[in-house]
């Protein structure tokens, strides 16, 4: 989790260095004795970071700033035994999914091997292969 938190100040350290005048207005860092924590700030020029966790297991947090052509940029994210997960508008996003893929996928779901069909069809000499690998040794 620490990582995260280092991440965060470091992202937001390069925000504050376009802005040196700006100041904090608020600032927030509780660490409990049963390992869970909490900790928020926000500065002058549009900067805000919070997160609360157990250190170790997981974490929740968002930050904002402004880009300097002034868009607002705002990062959500959890941090669990699932990994990191930022969400964010301004986070590439995947293509689409090409729909002969798409249908590839749906054929193999409801057409699933089975190795007796496969032997039934092919012969004894498609498991002897299996065996040996596609490949002879000499």
């Amino acid at each position: 989790m620490f990582k995260f938190f280092v991440v965060s100040v470091a992202i937001c350290g390069l925000a504050m260095a376009a802005d040196y005048q700006a100041e904090v207005r608020s600032y927030v860092n509780e660490i409990k004795g049963d390992g869970s924590y909490n900790y928020q700030f926000d500065t002058t020029n549009g900067i805000a970071q919070q997160e609360s966790g157990v250190g170790g297991h997981y974490a929740t947090g968002s930050s904002q700033y402004y880009t300097p052509e002034g868009e607002l940029i705002q990062l959500t994210y959890t941090a669990d035994a699932n990994g990191f997960q930022p969400q964010g508008a301004h986070l590439p996003t995947p293509p689409p999914i090409p729909e002969a893929i798409l249908k590839s996928l749906e054929y193999i779901r409801t057409h699933p091997y089975h190795e007796e069909e496969h032997q039934e069809q092919y012969g004894a000499s498609a498991k002897h292969q299996q065996q040996q690998g596609p490949y002879r040794k000499y």
